[in-house]
């Protein structure tokens, strides 16, 4: 329960208001010009979520008067299998609250916390850069690995250690072709999406996801393919927003391991991000101590924690719907087992309800 106080002098101009059609404009100015607002802010993920989904959202702006101080998205994804949930933003490495200060922030999360109730959902998570004020129950178990970035790659790459440099070379030399684009690329990372995820015992999201993702985000939004003898073997989505790359999504396929297409598709990311002026790169998020954070490390990638908070309701645990959690292990290791057709069919109708 958010039991933070507003100030009266505050709260005596504020008013909470759902964006509709007629002033989406106004969410869009303030996701431009706060310097806090993230790539996962921007309004058009609130018709992205619900036409690929179906789900119904709740995009809250503070008005002072009429002026915005303050955001928050939220969706709300109802299943059998896994429940009633309050999600900012799902789907996404973060979004959550935005506010000019904590007494904005504390009446949009109490607009949340009734829009929950009234819908009588099991809990809220919002996935956050940053803690709130409100003293909320948090896990902090995932990172965003950041790498700071220079108009010069050449200053990068030096500061890289020498065996990294090394295999970053050796890896070149393996053939690797590596193209980008936008929607003209979307059939062939999505094969290997597909597939990596299979490997990786995780349902696939809808190909029309992706598809929304370019027709409302294109000239955000790049598409990077790493290929050996004409066959993409990695692949990887990315974002662009003020002046951070989003890493979005990643993959690469197994038996193509030794070929360490990760190396080349990695510093082709960072190469024409330098040359392209922005000044950080968040390589997506990562589970603390595992494979993925290692890796990024050697990318000189530093960890920023993730704070997922809670607001809960009908639950009285914070939720693990993770890979981590042991009770899934078991349906990870059959759906590797599964036919790559049966994944491909049945994956978008679980990975639309798991956040």
């Amino acid at each position: 329960m958010i039991t933070q106080k507003v100030d009266a002098d505050i709260k005596q101009n504020l008013m909470v208001r759902q964006v509709e059609g007629y002033n989406s404009s106004a969410w869009e100015q303030y996701v431009a010009e706060n310097p806090d607002a993230t790539f996962y802010h921007r309004i058009e993920w609130k018709n992205i979520i619900e036409k690929s989904f179906g789900h119904k959202t709740y995009y809250l702006m503070a008005m002072d008067n009429d002026k915005v101080v303050g955001i928050l998205p939220l969706v709300h994804i109802k299943s059998l299998i896994f429940g009633s949930i309050f999600c900012s933003m799902p789907f996404l490495n973060f979004g959550g609250v935005c506010a000019d200060n904590q007494g904005t922030e504390s009446l949009l999360l109490k607009e949340a916390e009734m829009i929950l109730k009234k819908n009588r959902g099991d809990y809220l998570e919002l996935r956050h850069l940053k803690l709130t004020s409100a003293s909320l129950p948090c896990k902090s178990h995932k990172v965003s690995m950041t790498i700071e970035l220079n108009p010069d790659p050449e200053i990068v790459w030096n500061q890289f250690d020498r065996k990294h440099r090394s295999n970053v070379r050796r890896a070149a030399k393996n053939g690797l072709e590596v193209k980008y684009g936008k929607g003209e690329l979307l059939p062939e990372f999505y094969n290997v999406m597909c597939r990596g995820w299979k490997e990786l015992g995780t349902p696939i999201y809808a190909y029309s996801f992706l598809e929304n993702i370019v027709e409302a985000l294109g000239d955000s939004i790049e598409i990077f393919l790493v290929s050996y003898e004409g066959k993409a073997v990695a692949a990887s989505f990315i974002g662009y927003n003020k002046d951070t790359v989003e890493g979005m999504w990643l993959s690469s396929l197994h038996e193509y391991a030794k070929l360490q297409a990760g190396y080349v598709l990695y510093w082709e990311m960072i190469r024409q991000a330098c040359e392209k002026g922005y000044r950080q790169f968040h390589l997506g998020r990562s589970t603390m101590e595992s494979g993925g954070e290692l890796f990024k490390k050697k990318w000189n990638a530093t960890p920023k924690p993730l704070y997922w908070e809670y607001i809960l309701n009908n639950s009285k645990e914070i939720p693990e719907l993770n890979v981590e959690n042991p009770k899934y292990q078991r349906a990870i290791e059959m759906w590797r087992k599964l036919p790559q057709n049966v994944t491909n069919f049945i994956g978008p109708h679980l990975a639309k309800n798991i956040p």
